[in-house]
């Protein structure tokens, strides 16, 4: 399939099973690591110096938009 950009014709490039594995796989870790930190600050089993109870706060913060982001993924690829 070929597209036309700037005059000129250039062709779209497949993207490789290898390359969909390893974008899933770090979206993937993206996702734990981010609802770790998120779970982690709401238990005060991880805290940033000196704002005390902003820190549960800032953790409900990170899963609400990680669970969002998801969500919006997902629906993206849905609706392709």
């Amino acid at each position: 399939m070929c597209i036309l950009r700037n005059n000129k014709m250039a062709k779209k490039q497949k993207t490789g099973l290898l390359t969909k594995l390893l974008q899933f796989t770090a979206w993937l870790t993206g996702i734990i690591v981010s609802l770790a930190v998120g779970f982690a600050l709401i238990n005060r089993t991880l805290s940033v110096p000196y704002i005390g109870v902003v820190n549960i706060i800032a953790g409900w913060i990170v899963v609400i938009a990680t669970l969002l982001g998801i969500l919006i993924s997902i629906l993206g690829r849905l609706l392709r």
